[in-house]
C-alpha cells in the first residue's frame, strides 16, 4: 500500500480529519467543496489502508459512521433501527464481485434483486403512528438524526396521513427528498432577483431547504420525496419481498420511483445500470447511480450488514459528472459578433464520459464572482453533452502567489479596444469591420437586404470565400474576379456574373444604409439615418465626440460610446478607406424633411408572444426604422402594442389601461405601408 512519504497512521490520521471536515461540509453546512468522486477516492483509500492495518481502526473513523453530527438548531431523534449507508461500486468487476459475494453466501446460483435510481437528495425518515405523520428525521450520522417534522409535512409528496387501514400501528418510512432539475433553476431564479444565495446543485437546494428553521420559507421550495424502504415496524405485518413493500407503501399514498424494478441475476443489473444511465440527462431530477437490493427479506438477514451498510445492498456509482483538476492557464475566445469569452485551460480529466481540457468562464463577472486563477485547484462539472464548467474553487489548495484575472484591454486576434459599457456583462471587441473572429459575420451583414444589398450573397458563399481565403474584410468583395470565384462549390459562369453585377452596383448606395451595414453595434437602421440626417456626411459622423452624438435624437451615452470607440479604431477606418477608393459612394445629405418626419416618430411600441412570420430582431428593427421607440414592459406611455401568439402579462396589462392592441398581420400591413 503506497501512502506517498507518510507512515500508515499519519495518512490515516489526515485522511479521517479530511473526511470528517468533508462531512461536515456536505451533511451541515451543505456547502461541500470537493465533487463525490474526490470524497470517493478518499474514503476508499482510508478502508484500505484500515483493512491493511486493522490495529489502527477507531471507533470515530467515517468508515465506522454514515455522515456527520445533527445541527444543533434542530432536535434530535434517535433511529430505532440504524439509517445505514450503503457501498459502493464503480464498475462492472466490482458489481460482479458484490453478486458473487452474496451468491457464495447464500449458496445459489442467481439472486433476484430490486432495483432503483439513486437519488442525489437528502436521506429521510417517516415515522406514522395510526397513519399518521407524527415525525419526520434526516439520517444524520446514522444513530441520531434531525427532527425536521414540520419543514417535510410541507412536501406535498408526503402523505400526513396514510391511506386505507391495513397499516402498521407504526411504520417508519424511509427515502430521499430531492429538488427536480426545473425546480432548482426556478429557485435559483428567484434566488438572484432577491440577491441572494445560489445553490451548487439541486442537492444542495433540497438539503438547505429541509434545514429552514422556518418551515413557510421550505413550504416555498418545490422538494419532492421519493420512499425505497422501512425502518421499524410494530403492530402489524409488512410483505416479505423488498418489491412487495414498496407497492405497499404506494398503495398507502406514498411516491415510489416509476423507474424502479425487479431484476433477475447480475446480467439484469448491468442491463438496467446502461438503460438509466443512457436515460439520465431526461429524467427531470439527478442521479448519481442506481441501488441493487436483494429483494427477499429473509436472506437479507442472512446475508447480514457490516459497520456502517448492509451485505446485501450496493450503490453501483455513474461515472463521475464532477471532479477535481487545476486551471493552467485562462485565454480569451473572440466570438463571431465580437463578445469575449474566458476559457479556462485544464490539467486533462476524465470527467462525464470524456477527457476534459477546457472549460467556459462565460463572462469577467463570473470569474471574479467565483474567483477563479490560473493555479487553482477546482471542481469541474460535465453531466451529458453540456459544455465542462467550473462549479467552484477548492480554496484550501490555492498555491500562494495567485493572481486575480483581468480581461486584456486589446483584442487578442486583432488588437482592437476592449469595450465594456458599465452595467453589461459582456465585453466585445470594438474592430468589427477587420477583426479575424467577426470577418464572417461581418461580410454577412454588410451585404444584408437593408445594407448595402448584394443580391446572390448568402451566407454558405460567404463561408466559401472567407474559408478560401478570397476574403478577409468586406473592401475585399470589390477585388474579387470571375476566375477567382469560378473555383467555388456550384458556382458557374452565369452566377459569377450575376454575383459581380451585384458588387458593382451595390457600390452606389446610401449613407443610411452604409452606416447601418458597418455592423456598429446598437446602430440599427433608424440609428443608421438619425445620425445621417443629423451629420449629413461620414467624416462629420467619424469627427464627432460623445457629446455631440448625444444631441442627435435617440443616442444615448451606451450608443454614443460604442459609435465613438468604432471609429477611434485604426483598423476599421483602414476598411473605410479601402471601401472608398474601390468606389463604394453615396450623396451627401443637406437635409430631407421626408426623413425628419419618420411615421412612428415619438411612438412607443411593444411587442409581445411570439411572431410567425417575423423575427423579434426583425420587428424591433423595422419599427425603429419608422421612428418608433421599442420598449419591453408595458406603462402608461406605451402607444402601441404588437401580440403575437401565446401573448401574456404584457396584452393583459395593455388591456387594463386602454393601451391599442394590433395583431401580426396588422403589424406587416402598417410596416409595407411605412
Amino acid at each position: 500500500m503506497k501512502t506517498g512519504l507518510l507512515p500508515p497512521r499519519r495518512r490515516i490520521d489526515d485522511l479521517r480529519q479530511s473526511l470528517n471536515q468533508h462531512n461536515f461540509n456536505y451533511y451541515v453546512l451543505d456547502t461541500p467543496t470537493i465533487p463525490d468522486a474526490e470524497y470517493d477516492r478518499l474514503f476508499r483509500e482510508l478502508l484500505q489502508l484500515e483493512a491493511q492495518f486493522p490495529d489502527l481502526v477507531r471507533p470515530d473513523s467515517p468508515t465506522q459512521r454514515v455522515g456527520a453530527q445533527p445541527v444543533k438548531s434542530f432536535g434530535q431523534v434517535r433511529h430505532a433501527v440504524p439509517m445505514l449507508s450503503l457501498d459502493n461500486a464503480f464498475n462492472q468487476e466490482e458489481l460482479q464481485n458484490f453478486d458473487q459475494r452474496i451468491r457464495d453466501r447464500l449458496n445459489l446460483e442467481q439472486i433476484n434483486y430490486f432495483a432503483e435510481p439513486k437519488m442525489d437528495g437528502l436521506a429521510v425518515s417517516l415515522l406514522y403512528q395510526d397513519g399518521v405523520l407524527v415525525q419526520a428525521a434526516t439520517r444524520g450520522d446514522g444513530n441520531t438524526g434531525e427532527d425536521i417534522t414540520h419543514n417535510v409535512r410541507t412536501i406535498p409528496t408526503v402523505p400526513l396521513k396514510l391511506l386505507g387501514r391495513n397499516f402498521p400501528l407504526l411504520l417508519e418510512v424511509r427515502g430521499e427528498v430531492y429538488m427536480t432539475r426545473q425546480g432548482f433553476i426556478e429557485l435559483n431564479q428567484a434566488q438572484a432577483k432577491k440577491g441572494e444565495k445560489l445553490f451548487a446543485n439541486p442537492r444542495n437546494a433540497a438539503a438547505g431547504s429541509l434545514r429552514q428553521l422556518d418551515p413557510g420559507i421550505t413550504a416555498r421550495r418545490p422538494l419532492m420525496m421519493d420512499c425505497y424502504g422501512i425502518g421499524q415496524v410494530a403492530g402489524g405485518a409488512m410483505p416479505d419481498h423488498h418489491s412487495e413493500i414498496l407497492v405497499l407503501l404506494n398503495k398507502f399514498g406514498l411516491h415510489i420511483n416509476s423507474q424502479s424494478q425487479k431484476v433477475i441475476g447480475v446480467a439484469a443489473c448491468q442491463r438496467y445500470y446502461q438503460s438509466i444511465m443512457a436515460d439520465r440527462d431526461n429524467l427531470p431530477y439527478e442521479i448519481d447511480g442506481v441501488v441493487f437490493k436483494v429483494d427477499d427479506l429473509a436472506l437479507q438477514q442472512k446475508i447480514g450488514f457490516v459497520t456502517r451498510a448492509p451485505r446485501w445492498a450496493i450503490a453501483y456509482k455513474f461515472p463521475a459528472q464532477e471532479e477535481v483538476t487545476t486551471v493552467e492557464a485562462i485565454d480569451i475566445q473572440v466570438g463571431r459578433t465580437g463578445s469575449l469569452t474566458p476559457v479556462a485551460r485544464l490539467a486533462p480529466i476524465f470527467v462525464g464520459g470524456v477527457t476534459v481540457t477546457n472549460a467556459t468562464l462565460h463572462n469577467l463577472a463570473e470569474v471574479h464572482r467565483k474567483d477563479i486563477r490560473v493555479g487553482d485547484t477546482v471542481v469541474i462539472r460535465r453531466a451529458g453533452d453540456v459544455i465542462p464548467e467550473i462549479v467552484s474553487v477548492v480554496l484550501e489548495r490555492r498555491p500562494a502567489g495567485t493572481e486575480i484575472f483581468y480581461l486584456p484591454t486589446q483584442c487578442p486576434e486583432c488588437g482592437s479596444d476592449i469595450i465594456r459599457v458599465a452595467d453589461e456583462t459582456i465585453a466585445r471587441c470594438s474592430g468589427g469591420l477587420y477583426c479575424p473572429a467577426q470577418r464572417k459575420e461581418a461580410i454577412k451583414h454588410f451585404a444584408s437586404r437593408r445594407a448595402l444589398d448584394i443580391e446572390g450573397l448568402g451566407d454558405k458563399l460567404v463561408d466559401q470565400l472567407v474559408e478560401q481565403q478570397l476574403v478577409d474584410h468586406v473592401d475585399d468583395l470589390y477585388r474579387l474576379k470571375a476566375d477567382e470565384l469560378l473555383t467555388l462549390e456550384r458556382m458557374g459562369p452565369k452566377s459569377a456574373e450575376n454575383l459581380l453585377a451585384a458588387l458593382a452596383a451595390s457600390k452606389t448606395t446610401t449613407l443610411p444604409r452604409f452606416l447601418f451595414g458597418l455592423g456598429i453595434r446598437e446602430v440599427g437602421e433608424a440609428t443608421a439615418r438619425s445620425l445621417a440626417n443629423y451629420f449629413g456626411s461620414l467624416d462629420k459622423i467619424m469627427a464627432a465626440d460623445k457629446m455631440t452624438l448625444e444631441k442627435v435624437p435617440d443616442i444615448g451615452p451606451v450608443v454614443a460610446e460604442h459609435i465613438v470607440s468604432f471609429f477611434a479604431q485604426a483598423h476599421n477606418q483602414q476598411v473605410l478607406q479601402a471601401l472608398i477608393m474601390q468606389g463604394v459612394t453615396w450623396p451627401d445629405i443637406e437635409y430631407e424633411p421626408e426623413l425628419a418626419q419618420l411615421p412612428l416618430e415619438g411612438k412607443t411600441v411593444v411587442l409581445t408572444g411570439t411572431l410567425a412570420h417575423l423575427t423579434r430582431t426583425d420587428a424591433k428593427e423595422r419599427l425603429q426604422a419608422l421612428g418608433a421607440k421599442v420598449a419591453g414592459s408595458v406603462s402608461t406611455k406605451t402607444d402601441l402594442v404588437v401580440a403575437g401568439q401565446d401573448a401574456g402579462s404584457k396584452l393583459i396589462k395593455a388591456r387594463d389601461l386602454g393601451v391599442e392592441v394590433i395583431g401580426e398581420t396588422e403589424l406587416i400591413q402598417l410596416l409595407d405601408d411605412g
